[in-house]
């Protein structure tokens, strides 16, 4: 992609033309708020502080990425509130040298309230002249930034930088007409990218009308268009999903008030709404698995799967009345508060024995086996903080007058659910600590059985064919792998042997089909479903705990993990052999669920910090409340009462940022010399 860069008089006018298209077609980006910024090394090469691009990012990473890909220069662009009382080009050379930006980088820096730039280009880039500078400066870069363009003005530097190199290497006398062929495809690419924001948006829109519809009744959901109906089913799983979840911890909380007795009715609302919603994520799993379905199949998937969620918020907002009724925290309100005083001070106190614990995991296993429970501790300190700052809130509302007393309720249900998410995260810890011990004693016992496993797959290779001799052959390598690593990762070896083994497992049976199998089974079942059960908590506490930020594919994973595990166990007696081959099917769905809740975590982090919500990963509570899914006006109205308060509504999913090609090299071996200018605009 190559942008209207009028740098010579011959070609000013098409230039100019193609820029004044182009900032018509993108419109104006609205004014930022101030922000003040020293230089900085740079995450990515759009960094957007004051949020100057609003909804054209994309563009420019496009321009950014176009240019990349033609000859191979990175192009990094910088928008700030003001230069932190440096001059432009100061402020530019220093966050070049912070980034270790090389000799085929280019870097823009632009100061939307002190209305100054620079663009800062290596000396070694000798196929940009300093002419072809000045001209790309004068007559696009701040022709577009006094208007406010940012965008444009962006755009404006890629394109121009990939002339100006292109025109380094083409004669002069087909320069007119590759011109035009770059304005052309220029405008053909924005109006692409114009008619798929269009497109997106109109989506958007529909899936939010959507949501007034009965979605009990397959009449009306059979109305909406397939495309609508996949994206609401997306949004609806994670909202029944963080309901029954918020539900579950409230009523936890209510039974050691109401007793068992009284709490029975909303404990069958809750596990019909269980049932329903796990109907929902086995209908996702087959939608997402290799299996293609024909378009009717799939739309009657998804009309069922909608069905099952709003039955089980059905369930739910029956029992919202009488559960408010019956759990009136007004009456007993300072003695609640006084226990979750009592609740807070425990709980802080086992913060300096688990941050000692997660140190010694830290110190002796490689990261990724601590992985999951790796920022528990902080988390949980901001549970606990968060729970404070609710009960001081309480107690406040508590010494009202009659009458005015209503937020207690909201404060003492939040400082529940934070202290209760807290305790999660510091069991979560306690329960790591013992599953990396249970795999440090049960690995040389799981490493001698696929020993085992692997000789018998030799005798019987004749009978099992390729699939067998490809199971032994990933047997041998999960169990080379143990010997190398057990002692460094003995969790990670020991799902790895697990998984091996549980699929030789399978082919071994099929194979052999005798009572030897079946006794050697039942023999190592034992410890193969205490490690998918050790795998699925692992992967449930860390998505209960940051439900704020993960979407419907983990929690997917998740249910067919749990469903796993219940086969295993339910055949454990019955059918030894099924009962390995779900063990083994459980670990691996836990161990997706949890990579991909990772992810979407360390995405929605990313955002946060973009967005100026915390700095790294000691947020403030009121972070940590909404990543834990915990912040709410009524957790029963929002949870209980079927999805219908703070939660994630709308699109049904979470995205990530997209990113330009990588830079690599320091500044020590670079050798970059800067060509810096700049100026007011």
């Amino acid at each position: 992609m190559s942008s209207p860069v009028p740098r010579r008089r011959g070609r000013c006018s098409v230039r100019l033309f193609a820029l004044t298209f182009l900032t018509m077609l993108l419109g104006l980006v609205g004014a930022p708020s101030a922000w003040a910024d020293a230089p900085v090394r740079l995450p990515n090469q759009i960094t957007d502080v004051v949020g100057a691009l609003d909804g054209s990012t994309a563009d420019v990473q496009s321009a950014i990425d176009d240019l990349y890909d033609a000859h191979r220069v990175r192009l990094w662009v910088v928008f700030v509130a003001d230069f932190d009382n440096l001059d432009n080009e100061e402020w530019a050379q220093q966050t070049s040298a912070l980034s270790d930006l090389g000799v085929n980088d280019v870097l823009m820096t632009v100061a939307t309230v002190d209305r100054s730039y620079a663009i800062d280009v290596p000396q070694q880039l000798t196929s940009v002249t300093d002419q072809e500078l000045t001209d790309l400066r004068t007559d696009a870069i701040e022709p577009a930034l006094g208007q406010d363009d940012w965008a444009g003005a962006a755009i404006a530097a890629a394109g121009g930088l990939s002339d100006d190199i292109a025109t380094d290497t083409t004669s002069t006398s087909s320069t007119g007409l590759w011109i035009t062929v770059g304005v052309v495809v220029v405008i053909a690419v924005l109006v692409f990218l114009f008619l798929r924001r269009r497109r997106k948006a109109k989506l958007l829109a529909a899936v939010e009308s959507a949501k007034s519809i009965d979605e009990t009744d397959p009449a009306a959901l059979a109305t909406l268009p397939m495309e609508v109906l996949d994206e609401r089913a997306k949004a609806i799983l994670v909202e029944t999903d963080n309901a029954i979840r918020t539900s579950a911890d409230e009523l936890e909380t209510a039974r050691g008030e109401l007793g068992d007795a009284a709490a029975k009715p909303f404990l069958q609302a809750l596990d019909g709404a269980k049932s329903a919603l796990a109907s929902a994520f086995t209908i996702r799993q087959r939608l997402d698995d290799a299996i293609p379905e024909t378009p009717q199949q799939r739309r009657d998937m998804l009309t069922e799967l909608v069905r099952s969620c709003a039955e089980a918020d059905r369930r739910l907002d029956e029992q919202v009345d009488a559960f408010d009724n019956v759990r009136d925290l007004l009456i007993d309100a300072p003695n609640r508060l006084d226990a979750l005083t009592r609740d807070q001070v425990a709980l802080r106190v086992r913060i300096p024995e688990s941050q000692t614990v997660l140190d010694a995991l830290n110190a002796r296993f490689p990261a990724s086996t601590v992985a999951p429970v790796a920022h528990n501790v902080e988390l949980a300190s901001g549970q606990i903080a968060f729970a404070e700052e609710n009960i001081d809130a309480g107690r406040t509302a508590a010494a009202l007058p009659v009458g005015q007393q209503g937020p207690v309720v909201a404060a003492v249900r939040t400082a529940e659910s934070a202290l209760t998410q807290a305790r999660t995260l510091l069991d979560a810890v306690d329960h790591a600590e013992s599953d990396i011990a249970n795999a440090i004693a049960s690995l040389p016992a799981a490493m001698k059985d696929v020993q085992a496993d692997i000789r018998t797959a030799e005798q019987l290779a004749a009978h099992g064919g390729a699939p067998l001799a490809a199971a032994k052959d990933a047997a041998a390598a999960a169990l080379a792998r143990a010997e190398t690593s057990k002692d460094s990762d003995p969790l990670g070896s020991m799902n790895a042997i697990v998984a091996a083994d549980s699929q030789l497992d399978s082919l071994l049976a099929a194979a052999a089909e005798s009572k030897t199998q079946r006794e050697h089974a039942a023999q190592r079942l034992a410890h193969d479903i205490d490690a998918a059960a050790a795998q699925v908590r692992a992967a449930g506490d860390f998505i209960s705990t940051r439900r704020g930020a993960i979407g419907a594919e983990a929690r997917t994973r998740l249910s067919e993990a749990e469903r796993n595990l219940a086969a295993a166990r339910q055949l454990a007696t019955t059918d030894p052999s099924r009962a390995l081959q779900h063990a083994g099917a459980a670990t691996q769905y836990a161990s997706s669920a949890s990579q991909v809740a990772q992810s979407e975590v360390e995405q929605w982090d990313t955002r946060q910090r973009v967005q100026g919500g915390y700095q790294g990963r000691s947020m403030g509570s009121q972070a940590g409340g909404i990543l834990a899914g915990v912040l709410i006006d009524s957790v029963l109205r929002g949870g209980l009462g079927g999805g219908r308060s703070y939660g994630n509504r709308g699109s049904g999913g979470f995205g990530g940022f997209g990113g330009g090609p990588g830079s690599f090299g320091g500044s020590s071996s670079s050798g970059r010399i800067g060509r810096t200018s700049g100026g007011r605009f």
